[in-house]
């Protein structure tokens, strides 16, 4: 097989569940200081990141990724051995395959393969790597080493992210920026008591029903031309002691507001909590901003430079989108950061039987290097 299919396996076969890294960015960083990368790792924490750059001066192309994969879940439910890799019809299975270690491993061959056909390439390129993009909270990752970045002054000009992006083929769609994500946990206090005496106590949950309807139906901005409206959703709604005859005596719910540039998330709070107390509810929420939305320009340098390569390595013309979750691109685009999402197919990330085309996997080396091509060359 060939060095990315290889190098995929490698790291499928390594269990690094998040946080763990379980050795995938040692066997990393020794590749690419086989080829003159300076290596720096940066460990916060249980999480462990990767920092290596080739050359010298600006401007700055990085590519970044993860390491960490989610839980297989039942491994008894899988066909074959989630952290064995296994070939079926023309596609690699294992946990992480397309989320995303063999973007890793893609990133990994490209840079071996432009650093030595240029070993005194114009500026620098980087390659960040952590093992804290599926955990529950990444503050030991890619935020805490943007923060890092901010302190020594570094500054990234471009950045490829090779989170899954494609739907049915490779190329066929890229990110070009990402919602904002606005979580809260919502705590609404009422008094408990009998279900026969409810003039002694007070439901939180009817209390919280007519302003969760109100929630629900606000139209809380029209998006623009590159997002979507803002869209308001419960994830968790939580109440009661088990038993039939006892009224609550509060209510959690866990809330999420995914948003565009149109809005901002000191509005969206603002506006929930007069939703709130409009209705009169004794309650104390929890805000968490996990991330700000971000675009990259439509006349982007890295935004052209990776639509021509899809085009021309594809030859289709890529969707350019603003769809989809989060990714760690949120934390590099507010150092001043370029920021673009190219990866294979996302059809079974996180699923049991994750799995990659052997054939796109093949080629994603092609695209990463003809970018660094098109930028530093």
């Amino acid at each position: 097989m060939s060095a990315v299919f290889d190098l995929t396996a490698e790291l499928i076969r390594r269990p690094s569940v998040t946080p763990d890294d379980a050795g995938c960015q040692a066997l990393l960083a020794e590749r690419l200081a086989r080829v003159g990368f300076t290596i720096e790792h940066l460990r916060y924490g249980e999480v462990d990141n990767l920092w290596a750059t080739h050359g010298e001066g600006g401007p700055l192309l990085v590519f970044l990724g993860h390491t960490d994969v989610v839980p297989t879940g039942p491994v008894s439910q899988w066909q074959s051995d989630p952290f064995e890799p296994v070939v079926r019809d023309g596609h690699l299975y294992g946990r992480g395959a397309a989320d995303m270690k063999g973007s890793v491993a893609a990133m990994t061959v490209a840079l071996e393969q432009f650093v030595t056909a240029h070993p005194d390439h114009r500026g620098r390129v980087g390659f960040l790597m952590t093992s804290d993009e599926e955990g529950p909270t990444n503050l030991d990752g890619v935020r805490r080493v943007a923060e890092h970045f901010r302190s020594t002054g570094e500054h990234i000009d471009w950045c490829v992210v090779g989170e899954p992006s494609s739907k049915a083929t490779l190329g066929d769609l890229i990110r070009v920026g990402r919602r904002g994500s606005l979580s809260g946990t919502l705590t609404v206090h009422g008094v408990q008591g009998h279900v026969a005496y409810p003039e002694k106590a007070k439901n939180p949950i009817h209390a919280f029903a007519p302003a969760l309807a109100e929630l629900a139906a606000e139209r809380w901005d029209e998006g623009n031309a590159d997002f979507p409206p803002t869209s308001f959703q419960v994830s968790n709604l939580n109440a009661g002691t088990g038993a039939s005859n006892v009224i609550p005596g509060t209510l959690t719910a866990l809330i999420n507001f995914r948003y565009s540039t149109a809005s901002r998330a000191e509005d969206l709070r603002a506006r929930a909590e007069a939703v709130l107390g409009k209705h009169g509810l004794d309650y104390r929420i929890d805000w968490n901003l996990s991330g700000e939305p971000f675009l990259s320009p439509a006349n982007g340098v890295l935004r052209g430079a990776v639509v021509d390569v899809c085009r021309e390595l594809c030859g289709i013309e890529p969707e350019q989108s603003t769809g989809g979750g989060t990714s760690d691109g949120r934390f590099i685009a507010p150092l001043g950061a370029e920021v673009v999402e190219l990866g294979p197919v996302n059809a079974t990330i996180h699923k049991v039987d994750e799995c990659v085309s052997v054939s796109d996997l093949e080629k994603l080396p092609s695209f990463y290097q003809a970018i660094c091509e098109r930028l530093l060359g």
